[in-house]
């Protein structure tokens, strides 16, 4: 602790003196997260000892000519946020640091450091703190451009794990190639890149398991008018199975991964498509890690690729990507397979839709698993596609519409099917499907005092898991700094017809934001940007805080 207290000195020393110094700029941000838990009988929650839970953050950057170096400072005091891992709980101090300098033809990192290889497929090392995710290298990273054409990346490190590093050793390189800017070719652009990827773990478990684990991979962008192909492949390595602590089998195996992009725009129209498969191509900095449902020490990105919801009731039966290798007396798949598809239309101004231009979104997936012939043996037989089990499948419309300057309207319908071992974090293809639709409709109205009112109706029908649910969220915007809103979903059909209700508001000044609410917290996965995780029932307090510069 005095160690952490004396960096944290040192490095606010500099800040001061870096401020007078006329080449230095400093900047930085504070966040902080707290609630209070309380107990609630109705959703069966009786809120822990340590009810008061904090998440903090404070990061200092600083930059003087071709230098820059920075710290970030967390604080989990008396314990995390409900439903982040417990390595994070009274936990404080320094997390991460790091000094870098660069020039036209190089940069050199040392210290803590974000990265991505491509698609993020073999390799992303990230943060999101709604998620509880901070997946940085403490290491060093070499960034060498040759030409304005190539960049050439290496990177050496442990990755991060809480306020410890995990027991193996990264390495990996990264190049990129602009072909089109090589030999001036003006009619499309057209860039390549490979990747390599190599995690050093020695894990003792007694049958030759390797220490060395190697994964490749090549990416290709093309553009030519108004189309576009992303296209990336990769090959790991053999290596164990294990879930949650423990290795599964003395057999390894390897792993392959598929993702193709493709797309089309002009003015008023978009068209793209997304295909994936991922075959044991789920890659830890900690094989031992596998199984986490925190995300913790996990390498590959591999977000599920489906529509980003933005409604309450849409958000309660989310896909969340399978990627794994499972094989045991209760199921046996080797991964995922499917395709997202995206279109966009504008119509013209004054069709029969409205005056305005109307917008048109649809949205369609499939996500199922690989088809595969497993032995007796714990080896197995895979197909390019095959006829696996659906996992998910989804269709979303919607019409967004402007009336006039001071009325729109948004209609959302969604129709799905997902695999209840999924959406409820057990087995596959056990328990069946949960079919629904959900039905929403937006209407945002600016009133005579020129506040924005926003009305959100929304509904889910079911027959499966907890039946129906009716929602609804009224939002107001007394002015550019100060907003309202109540909101609660109703799980009528289900016979305990809970309801999960809220309000709160925010206060936004620059770059100071200040937010508060009180209510219940629906069980679940939360997804952001296709990474999930989950979350327990609660209810209590919330207040989050802002601030950069």
């Amino acid at each position: 602790m005095q160690i952490k207290i004396k960096l944290l000195s040192i490095f606010i020393c500099l800040s001061f003196i870096s401020q007078s110094q006329e080449n230095t700029f400093i900047y930085g941000s504070f966040e902080s997260n707290s609630q209070y838990l309380q107990n609630d009988e109705e959703l069966n929650f009786y809120s822990p000892s340590d009810n008061f839970r904090s998440n903090n953050y404070l990061t200092l950057d600083f930059q003087n000519g071709d230098f820059s170096y920075g710290i970030q400072y967390e604080s989990y005091l008396p314990s995390a946020l409900l439903g982040y891992s417990e390595i994070f709980n009274n936990n404080n101090g320094i997390a991460q640091y790091y000094v870098k300098y660069e020039n036209e033809n190089n940069e050199i990192t040392v210290g803590s450091f974000y990265e991505q290889f491509g698609n993020g497929l073999i390799f992303r090392a990230w943060e999101n703190r709604q998620l509880g995710i901070n997946n940085s290298l403490r290491g060093i990273r070499y960034r060498f451009y040759p030409s304005k054409e190539v960049e050439i990346l290496a990177i050496h490190g442990k990755q991060r794990y809480g306020f410890e590093y995990s027991n193996s050793v990264i390495s990996g390189l990264n190049s990129n190639i602009d072909i089109s800017e090589f030999f001036k070719l003006n009619k499309f652009g057209l860039n390549i890149g490979f990747s390599h990827l190599n995690r050093y773990q020695k894990l003792d478990a007694g049958f030759g398991e390797p220490e060395n684990i190697n994964v490749s991979g090549a990416r290709l962008d093309l553009f030519y008018k108004d189309f576009y192909v992303n296209a990336e492949l990769a090959k790991k390595g053999r290596d164990v199975i294990a879930n949650e602590g423990e290795i599964l089998s003395e057999r390894i195996y390897d792993g392959t991964a598929i993702q193709i992009d493709l797309g089309y725009s002009k003015k008023g129209l978009g068209v793209n498509t997304s295909m994936r498969r991922l075959e044991n191509f789920n890659i830890y900095s900690d094989k031992l890690a596998e199984g986490n449902i925190y995300n913790q020490k996990t390498l590959s990105f591999v977000p599920a690729l489906t529509k980003q919801q933005d409604y309450l009731l849409t958000n309660i039966y989310v896909y969340n990507s399978q990627p794994r290798l499972i094989i045991n007396n209760i199921e046996k798949r080797v991964g995922e397979i499917g395709f997202q598809n995206d279109i966009f239309y504008s119509f013209k101004k004054d069709s029969f839709l409205g005056r305005y231009r109307t917008k048109l979104a649809i949205n369609f997936s499939y996500w199922g698993a690989i088809g595969a012939e497993f032995l007796d043996d714990e080896s197995y037989d895979v197909d390019f596609v095959g006829k696996g089990k659906k996992y998910y499948q989804d269709f979303n419309i919607e019409i967004k519409n402007r009336w006039s300057k001071r009325l729109t309207s948004t209609i959302t319908f969604l129709d799905l099917s997902i695999d209840k071992g999924v959406t409820l974090g057990g087995p596959i293809g056990v328990d069946g499907n949960i079919d629904a639709q959900v039905g929403v409709f937006e209407l945002n109205v600016k009133d005579g005092k020129n506040r924005n009112n926003r009305f959100v109706l929304q509904h889910l029908w079911t027959k499966d898991d907890r039946k129906e649910w009716l929602g609804f969220v009224y939002e107001i915007g007394i002015n550019n700094n100060l907003n309202f809103f109540i909101s609660d979903i109703w799980n009528y059909g289900n016979s305990e017809k809970i309801h999960y209700y809220n309000l709160g508001g925010s206060y936004t000044k620059g770059s100071t934001r200040l937010s508060a609410n009180y209510g219940r917290q629906r069980g679940g996965l939360i997804c952001v940007g296709g990474v999930c995780r989950f979350v327990p029932e609660s209810n209590g307090y919330n207040l989050s805080f802002s601030y950069s510069f």
